[in-house]
């Protein structure tokens, strides 16, 4: 170090280790970034997508055995082999959504536990279910409440799909949906806190390198060394775009978190959640003999899909229109929780706005449906019910899953969008990946650095 040669020697070694530094830093970085839209775009955010699944399938095939129970012989709701094949259908998603359930929860001993809960509960609910719709078939009736053999059977099937199977598979949502928000939070804040690690990295090889230029310009009155420059300018790009990238990857990786999975998730457990309601409307009239327990569930599903206070139903039927109509004339006056007043919330806009019309109409249509079952109409209640028709509560509430199922599809949109963009740009170098191009760099500011120093140093030869 009392030599020039050794001073030129030691502050191009700095210049050098310095750019290793950047380089180590700026690929854990792009790493980060990678691991986090891999875990919420590839692996464990659409398992979770799919397991919402597993609580809709669940309570559509309750849904459907009620149906089918309450129709008999009738032309209606949960009559003929599409009622059957839709069971059916239920039934294997809900294996799927099981088993990828189990998949993502390979290290956890108590989820994994809990979807066995689940298959076995599963088995043994579809023994029950098929048995009441054999005795139910045998009975040869037409719609209303099946004989009182065949409700003690379903009431036993559709006991254990509410007291076990249905809080279980939500529990298993919520669980998976925790792995992901914990995994966005560490990746979206390594992203962010990585890009400042970058930008100071950058900082100190750009001061190192400014350094060497200032000795070897007043040491050999050179006013410009254009390998340092350009490893200067190189360097500069580099740290920039690597900046602007990572900037960009944590814009979309909350994109596709709070625009996409969140909302996916919200409005997909709203769809759940509201087909169990729907199928307590059906239980209401399947069986008299608890219809007050049906009707508090019913009561209790829908404040959680959309909250507005009520002690009872006609009050929240009331609560309910008056909640819409404020809405309607103020979407940023939100007087209404649960999923949708979440949603409303966060995203308001058309889709949002026409699965409230739709719900609100589902709700109407309850109303008259307990209207004529408490006036001793129980017939015109069953044929509001399971008609295929406008106006019945069957087509209105099919009506309201496609808007349900509109909605979710454009955020799942905007979801895969952002995780398709973040890829993109990831991959998107002269290597085709930031990955490679990022040691490339820092390789090629080393050998700049070096033909810079060279001639210098062949000077004292």
């Amino acid at each position: 170090m009392r030599t020039a040669r050794g001073r030129i020697r030691a502050l191009a070694a700095v210049v050098v280790l310095a750019t290793a530094g950047f380089c180590v830093v700026a690929s854990i970085a792009v790493g980060n970034a990678r691991d986090g839209f891999r875990v919420i775009g590839h692996d464990a955010g659409p398992q979770v997508l799919a397991t919402a699944d597993l609580y809709f399938a669940l309570s559509d095939m309750d849904s459907q055995v009620a149906g089918i129970l309450l129709t008999g012989d009738g032309n209606g709701l949960g009559s003929g082999p599409q009622a059957l094949s839709r069971y059916s259908l239920d039934r294997a998603t809900a294996d799927r959504a099981a088993l990828q359930a189990a998949e993502l929860s390979a290290g956890d001993p108590a989820v994994q536990a809990t979807v066995r809960s689940v298959l076995d509960g599963l088995g043994q609910y579809e023994r029950l279910a098929d048995q009441a719709m054999v005795l139910g078939q045998q009975a040869n009736r037409s719609d209303g409440p099946p004989p009182a053999g065949v409700i003690a059977v379903y009431r036993e099937a559709t006991g254990l799909m509410k007291s076990q199977l249905l809080p279980q598979a939500y529990n298993l949502t919520l669980a998976d949906g925790a792995t992901v928000r914990e995994a966005y939070e560490a990746k979206h804040s390594a992203v962010s806190s990585g890009r400042v690690q970058v930008a100071l990295a950058g900082l100190a090889v750009l001061v190192a390198l400014a350094g060497l230029q200032i000795f070897l310009a007043a040491r050999f009155r050179r006013r410009v060394n254009f390998a340092l420059a350009l490893a200067t300018a190189g360097l500069i790009v580099v740290g920039i775009s690597a900046v602007r990238l990572l900037s960009g990857e944590a814009a979309q990786l909350q994109l596709a978190k709070a625009d996409g999975f969140d909302s996916i998730l919200t409005v997909s457990r709203a769809r759940a959640i509201s087909n169990s309601m729907h199928a307590d409307e059906i239980r209401f009239l399947l069986d008299p003999g608890q219809a007050d327990t049906y009707s508090l569930d019913y009561l209790d599903t829908s404040q959680t899909v959309l909250y507005v206070p009520s002690g009872n139903l006609v009050e929240y039927y009331t609560g309910l229109g008056a909640a819409m109509r404020a809405y309607q004339a103020n979407p940023a006056a939100v007087s209404f929780l649960g999923f949708y007043g979440q949603e409303a919330r966060a995203h308001p806009g058309p889709g949002l706005t026409a699965v409230l019309t739709s719900f609100r109409q589902v709700q109407a249509d309850d109303q008259l449906i307990r209207q004529l079952a408490g006036t001793g109409h129980s017939r015109q209640a069953i044929a509001v019910l399971t008609g295929q028709s406008a106006g019945s509560s069957s087509y209105d509430f099919d009506r309201y899953d496609r808007a349900v199922v509109a909605l979710i599809s454009l955020h799942r949109q905007r979801f895969d969008q952002a995780i398709r963009t973040g890829d993109q740009d990831l991959g998107r170098s002269v290597l085709g990946s930031w990955a490679g191009l990022v040691p490339l760099a820092g390789f090629g500011i080393a050998l700049l650095v070096i033909a810079g120093v060279r001639p210098r140093l062949a000077e004292y030869r």
